[in-house]
C-alpha cells in the first residue's frame, strides 16, 4: 500500500513514496530529462529501488507533477490552433484589454495571439447575456471552417461563442459537428472550461487549453505506457493548479488546470504542515533549481489567484486564463540561477538558469557560470561529499573559478562575491515574499514561513529574520517537497458560474439554491457514492455597483444580506484598502470548491527516545558569514539523529539527505515529535 509522487522541475525530478502500513518512506532525485520527461520519472523510481528498495508492485496511488502544460506554452511548442467564434468577434483575442501594466511605456506591444489571424473563423449566431437566443446558428458556415482546418492541418480548434456560459447550446452543436468532420483534431469548447463572463479572457483561456491539449494527451500517454511496462498499474492522478488532484482523464480533458502544477504540490504540501502544526497562517516558499515560488495560505487554504496571468511581467500584461491557480509569485532564483554583471556594472542573480545540462560550475559538467549553488558550496553551507545524499560529488575549485569570474570585475574577494550572490537571491525572494503578504493586505509576522527545496533551507533563517515571522519552517524531505506535497493533496474541482444580481431580498437564498446545483455536479464529476465525503466551500465574488472588479466572499448556509455583507467589505477594504457601507453591492460570481475527502501522507510520531544532542553531531565545518564575522565554526547535525523537544543554539547546519539547513546566531532550532524542524529567534536576538 505505497502512495508515490513524482515532481519534474526544471531541473530535478523529485520522487517520494509513503507505504501506509509500515510508515517507511523511499525518496529519489534524478536529472530531468528534457526531451521525454517521463524518462528522468522512470530513471527516479529506479533510483529508489536501487537505493530504498521501493517495491512498485506495492503501489496503489501515484500523483504527477510538472511543467508540461507551462513549457509547452512558454516555448511555443503547443498545437496548431484554429478559433471559431461569433461573427464580429473575429479579433477580440488579438485586441485584448485597453490597460497596460507600464502607463508610460512607449515600446508597448500587445501579446501575440496564439491562434493566426487566418485561422480565427466567424460564425453567424447569437446569444445575449441571459442565455436567449438572437440569431439561430447558421450551419452553412461550418463547410468552409472544415474545409480551410482540413488544408491547414489544424491539430485543435477552440469553439467560444458570445455569452456561452449562459446558453452553451450553440456551441455543443458546433463542437460535435466539427468533430465528426475532424476527427483527428482536438475540439474543445469553451463551456467545458469556463462559464464565466469577460469574452477576451474567455477566449484566451479556451484557446490555451486547446493549444497544450494533443501534447497533455499524449505526454500522459506516453507516460501511462512507460508506468506500465514498469508494472506500475495503479489509479493515476496529476497534481492540479489548485492545489488538489485530478485523475489523468480529467486532466486530459482541462490541461490548463495543470498549468502551475508542480508549484502546486508545494503548496499543498505547506498547507499539510501548517495542518500538523495547528497553524492556519502559512507562507510557503520553495526555492527550486530554475526558480523560487512562494504563495500564501490563509485561513488554512491555498490562496488563490482570480486574475492569473501567464507571461506577465512590469512590462508585459501577459495571458489571462480563468481556471483556478494557486495564488504563486514566481521569480528566477533558484539554485542553478547564474550570477552576471549587468552592462552598468552591477552583479545580477538570474533569472536565467544553468538547468540540468550543464548544471552548476561545481557539478562538473561544463557549466562555466557562477550560480547560487557555486556561492552556497564556496561559503561552507554545503558539503561536497554529501550533497544530494552523495550521490552527486560536488567541485570546490571549480565553483570558485566561477565565481571568480564576477568577483574580479568586483574588485572582491571570491567569498564576498559569494554573499554578495546570496544576498541578491535573498533579497529578490523577499520582494516577492512581500507580494504575497503585504501588498495583498496579509502582515507576514503573523504567518509562519515554510521553506522548502534544495536550496531553500540554506536561505530560510535570513529570510525568516527579516520578515521577522513566528516560526521558520523546515519540513520533512524539504528537497522533494513539491513531491512530498502531491502525497497531502485530495482530489479537486471548481465550479465557478456568472450570475448578475443586486444584493437585496430573494438573491442569497437564488445563490443557495444555485450552489445545490454546482453540488449535484460535484457529486457527478467525482462519481462519488453516497458515503463518499464531499468538503464544499462556498464563495461569491460580489462588487459594488458601477465598479469594473469584485473579490471573493465566503458564503455560508443562512446568511443574511447583513452577514454576508459585513464579510464582503472586509474582503473589499483588505484588497482595495477602503469600504463603503452604503453603496449598492452586486453578486457577480458563484465560485464552489469541491473537494473529495480522503487519505493523504501522515506524518507518524518518530521514536527518538534514546537519542541526543551530542549524538546527532556528525563533524564541524566552517561557514563564511560576511567580512564583518569572517568564517566561523559550525557544528552539523544529521537530522535524522536529532532528539525531540531539544533546541541548539545557533550558528550551526543540519543536514539530511535532499537539503542542508544553516541556523543563525541568535536562533535555535528543534525537532517536532513528527519530524519538523521548528527555528526561532532567541529573546535578545528579537528584542
Amino acid at each position: 500500500m505505497i502512495r508515490l509522487a513524482t515532481d519534474v522541475g526544471g531541473t530535478f525530478t523529485d520522487l517520494v513514496g509513503y507505504d501506509e502500513r509500515s510508515g517507511e518512506v523511499f525518496t529519489a532525485k534524478s536529472l530531468t530529462t528534457t526531451d521525454n520527461q517521463s524518462g528522468g520519472v522512470l530513471d527516479a523510481i529506479d533510483m529508489s529501488e536501487r537505493k530504498d528498495g521501493l517495491r512498485v508492485r506495492d503501489v496503489t496511488f501515484f500523483a504527477h507533477g510538472g511543467t508540461t502544460v507551462i513549457n509547452a506554452i512558454t516555448e511555443r511548442k503547443g498545437a496548431k490552433t484554429a478559433l471559431v467564434t461569433t461573427s464580429g468577434f473575429r479579433d477580440v483575442l488579438e485586441i485584448g484589454r485597453g490597460n497596460r501594466p507600464d502607463l508610460y511605456n512607449l515600446q508597448f506591444h500587445t501579446p501575440e495571439p496564439f491562434v493566426p489571424r487566418h485561422l480565427r473563423f466567424e460564425v453567424r449566431e447569437r446569444v445575449d447575456a441571459s442565455g436567449n437566443v438572437v440569431v439561430p446558428l447558421e450551419l452553412n458556415d461550418l463547410k468552409e471552417i472544415i474545409r480551410v482546418c482540413t488544408l491547414e492541418d489544424v491539430d485543435a480548434i477552440a469553439i467560444l461563442f458570445l455569452h456561452s456560459y449562459a446558453n452553451p447550446e450553440h456551441e455543443k452543436i458546433c463542437a460535435d459537428i466539427l468533430s465528426d468532420a475532424l476527427p483527428f483534431a482536438s475540439i474543445c469548447a469553451s463551456h467545458q472550461v469556463s462559464r464565466q463572463w469577460r469574452e477576451y479572457e474567455r477566449t484566451n483561456t479556451t484557446v490555451l487549453n486547446a493549444y497544450v491539449q494533443p501534447a497533455i494527451q499524449q505526454y500522459f500517454e506516453v507516460m501511462e505506457f512507460a508506468l506500465g511496462r514498469r508494472n506500475l498499474t495503479c489509479p493515476y492522478y496529476a497534481m492540479q493548479s489548485n492545489g488538489g488532484i485530478s485523475s489523468f482523464d480529467h486532466a486530459v480533458q482541462q490541461p490548463l488546470t495543470l498549468v502551475e502544477s508542480g508549484p502546486a504540490g508545494g503548496v499543498a504540501g505547506a498547507a499539510r504542515i501548517g495542518a500538523e502544526l495547528g497553524e492556519s497562517e502559512i507562507l510557503s516558499l520553495d526555492v527550486g533549481g530554475t526558480t523560487a515560488k512562494c504563495s500564501l495560505i490563509h485561513g488554512g487554504r491555498p490562496t488563490l489567484n482570480t486574475e492569473y496571468r501567464l507571461e506577465h511581467t512590469r512590462i508585459q500584461p501577459g495571458y489571462p486564463v480563468q481556471v483556478p491557480v494557486v495564488d504563486i509569485v514566481e521569480i528566477g532564483s533558484g539554485g542553478g540561477s547564474i550570477a552576471w554583471i549587468d552592462a552598468r556594472g552591477g552583479l545580477r542573480v538570474g533569472p536565467e538558469s544553468a538547468g540540468s545540462m550543464p548544471g552548476p560550475a561545481c557539478y562538473g559538467r561544463g557549466g562555466t557560470k557562477p550560480t547560487l549553488t557555486d556561492a552556497l558550496l564556496t561559503l561552507g553551507i554545503f558539503d561536497p561529499s554529501t550533497f544530494a545524499d552523495g550521490t552527486m560529488h560536488l567541485e570546490g575549485q571549480k565553483a570558485a573559478d566561477a565565481i571568480a569570474t564576477v568577483a574580479g570585475p568586483l574588485n572582491m574577494s571570491i567569498e564576498d562575491a559569494a554573499v554578495a550572490i546570496m544576498d541578491i537571491a535573498h533579497a529578490s525572494m523577499i520582494n516577492a515574499l512581500k507580494l504575497v503578504t503585504v501588498q495583498r493586505g496579509h502582515d507576514p509576522r503573523d504567518a509562519n514561513l515554510v521553506i522548502s527545496g534544495g536550496a531553500g533551507p540554506a536561505l530560510a533563517c535570513h529570510l525568516g529574520r527579516e520578515l521577522q515571522v513566528k516560526t521558520t519552517v523546515v519540513p520533512p524531505h524539504p528537497g522533494i517537497f513539491s513531491a512530498w506535497g502531491m502525497l497531502a493533496a485530495e482530489p479537486r474541482a471548481d465550479f465557478r458560474e456568472t450570475w448578475f444580481l443586486l444584493l437585496e431580498n430573494g438573491a442569497l437564498e437564488e445563490a443557495s439554491r444555485r450552489f445545490t446545483s454546482l453540488e449535484r455536479q460535484a457529486v457527478e464529476y467525482f462519481s462519488a457514492g453516497p458515503d463518499v465525503e464531499i468538503d464544499f466551500n462556498r464563495q461569491i465574488e460580489a462588487r459594488y455597483k458601477g465598479q469594473e472588479h469584485g473579490v471573493f466572499a465566503r458564503f455560508e448556509a443562512g446568511d443574511t444580506i447583513e452577514t454576508f455583507s459585513r464579510r464582503f467589505h472586509d474582503a473589499h477594504e483588505r484588497a482595495y484598502a477602503f469600504r463603503l457601507p452604503s453603496a449598492e453591492v452586486e453578486l457577480t460570481t458563484l465560485h464552489l470548491e469541491a473537494v473529495l475527502k480522503g487519505q493523504v501522507i501522515s506524518l507518524p510520531k518518530l521514536k527518538r527516545q534514546d537519542m541526543t544532542i551530542e549524538g546527532a553531531k556528525t563533524g564541524e565545518r566552517n561557514v563564511y558569514f560576511g567580512r564583518a564575522t569572517g568564517w566561523e565554526a559550525c557544528t552539523v547535525y544529521d537530522r535524522s539523529l536529532l532528539p525531540i523537544d531539544q533546541p541548539v543554539a545557533g550558528p550551526l547546519l543540519v543536514e539530511e539527505a535532499t537539503a542542508t539547513t544553516l541556523v543563525l546566531a541568535g536562533q535555535t532550532v528543534s525537532l517536532t515529535e513528527t519530524g519538523i524542524l521548528l527555528i526561532h529567534e532567541t529573546d535578545a536576538q528579537a528584542a
